[in-house]
Parts: structure tokens; sequence; C-alpha cells
């Protein structure tokens, strides 16, 4: 008998490529977009999967599905019956592995001015990449169902997570030179108390890190509140209120004078959060060798030593 060929009980490749999408998506729905199945086929072939592995391979969570320490190891040969797959139709060239999509989770501005300067250049050379974000403020999540990886504010506790500093950014206080001529310019803490603030909806806020304006002037009442921070730079520009913003996107704009800089310099880190397992995917290996490398050369911008450029 060859010992090449698979026994009854042996997993189907096919569902191994299944069970590769579910654990990327998150969710059996959108595998089977990608897939061409629908919610049920995917059901009954992870069932079948989990059938022939004698054991559990995905877990609910909150967020999703969750692979199981068996699911992680029918991953890792997934992703071998995915490279043979590619094999296939390379002809005499190689086929390129930096391809597929790669789901991201990042705040508004590290999107905006790092993120997306990254992905273009990265896709100069690997045009079959798409990379989708979803852009939140929050704490890095202990379930990334559906997500490959995640940049945060403030270091993260996670657990079987791989985490990676990329840099810091610097938030200060800045008003519209209008807004000024109007009110006055604040010369102390106290007088800035008595101004209205630019910021986050306090009550969804839900990263530490980000409360200095309400720990250092708790007495300064909002003026208005987003959870998108280029909501924040608009809104201090057209003279709602005093904004504290990131120095790196109100540098950009003439029209902000930065208020009371010995006294708010906030200087926070940027963290990169990916599942152990994701970095074996070439495609999220090369996006997060390319985020490191577009923070470390704007460093100096991030920080607001000089104008943030590409």
């Amino acid at each position: 008998m060859n010992p090449q060929v698979l026994s009854a009980d042996s997993p189907n490749p096919h569902h191994l490529l299944v069970l590769l999408a579910v654990a990327r998506t998150g969710r059996f729905t959108t595998a089977g977009e990608a897939l061409g199945l629908n919610h049920t086929t995917v059901s009954r072939q992870i069932a079948a999967l989990e059938k022939s592995l004698g054991g559990r391979a995905l877990a609910r969570t909150v967020g999703g599905w969750e692979l199981t320490d068996l699911g992680r190891r029918a991953v890792r040969a997934a992703e071998g019956v995915e490279t043979a797959v590619a094999t296939i139709n390379e002809g005499e060239e190689e086929a390129d592995k930096i391809s597929g999509v790669v789901r991201i989770s990042a705040t508004d501005g590290f999107s905006a001015f790092i993120i997306a300067p990254a992905i273009a250049q990265l896709r100069r050379k690997h045009r079959n990449l798409s990379v989708e974000i979803v852009n939140v403020t929050r704490r890095a999540l202990q379930h990334r169902s559906g997500l490959d990886l995640e940049v945060v504010v403030g270091e993260p506790q996670v657990h079987r997570a791989e985490a990676i500093r990329l840099g810091d950014y610097t938030l200060g206080m800045y008003a519209s030179r209008r807004y000024l001529e109007d009110f006055g310019t604040p010369t102390s803490m106290a007088e800035l108390g008595e101004h209205r603030l630019v910021y986050f909806v306090d009550s969804m806020l839900q990263v530490d890190d980000l409360d200095a304006p309400r720990r250092l002037v708790p007495g300064m009442q909002d003026s208005l509140s987003s959870t998108n921070v280029f909501v924040h730079v608009e809104a201090t520009r057209a003279g709602a209120g005093i904004g504290f913003l990131p120095c790196y996107m109100a540098g950009r704009h003439p029209d902000l004078v930065r208020l009371l800089p010995a006294d708010f310099a906030e200087r926070l880190p940027y963290w990169m959060v990916l599942r152990p397992d994701s970095l074996r995917q070439p495609a999220v290996a090369a996006v997060a060798q390319a985020l490191r490398r577009q923070a470390a050369g704007a460093q100096n911008a991030l920080l607001g030593d000089e104008p943030l450029g590409w």
C-alpha cells in the first residue's frame, strides 16, 4: 500500500483550507464569502474536519471564532496546502507569496499617516496584496478573531500574542488663531481651565494613557467630543474649543497654535499586536515589517520635532 495515500480518517485538504479562511476572518460567513461558499457549507465542512481530527479546531468567543491548540496545528498544515496549491499555476516564475487580504485594527491618525504610505509602498512590488483597516481607539483585544494585527496606544497586556513597540508620538494642546483672537490665549493651567475641550468622548475612551487632559485639567469642560481624531483636528481649526491633538497631525496646519508646550507634551507609545501564527503568513509578516520601517523613519515627525512627509 502506498504510504502517500490518505486514509479515510485523514483531514480533507479542502476542509483544511476552509479552516484557514475561518481562522483569518473569525467568522463563517466572511470565510464563506471569500471561498464562494454559504455559511451552512462552511459549518458542515468544519464539522467534518473536526471529526477527522478527533477534536475541536475552533472555539467560539465574543469576537468570533478562535483556534484551539489542535486548530493551530491544523492551520499550519493548511498553510502548507495553500502554498502547494499556489505553485500549480506558477509556470517558470515563482509565485508572489505576499498576496491576499491582511486585516488591521488601528487608530485613525496612525492609519492615515503611517499605514497608508507603508502599504502604498509595499504594493508597488506586490500587486496582489490587499489591506483592510478598521479604525478604532481601544485596548488590545484578548481575542483577535478576523484580525491579523492591531496597532494600539499604550503597552498592551495580552496573552498568546506578540507585542512590538513601533515608536512614540506626542500629544499637545492646540487652538486656532481665530479662537485665540476671540477668547484670548491661556498662559497657565488655571486659565486653560476656563476654556472648553475638544477631545475623545470620555465615556467611550478605553485607553487609560489618553486621559491626560482630564487628569491635568480636570475642570476643563467638554465642547465637542468624538471618537475620531480627524474630527478633533477640524473642530479645533473651526474654533470649537481647545483641542488635545497629536502634534504630527496638528503641526500640518499653520492656523493652529500650540499652547503651553512645557505643561502639555504627553508622550505615548504605539504598539503592534499579532497572533504568533499570523507572522507565518508571508503577507502579514511583510505588512508588519513595512509598518515597523515606516514608523521608525517617521519617529521625529511623530514626536512633533519635524514635518511629517513621505
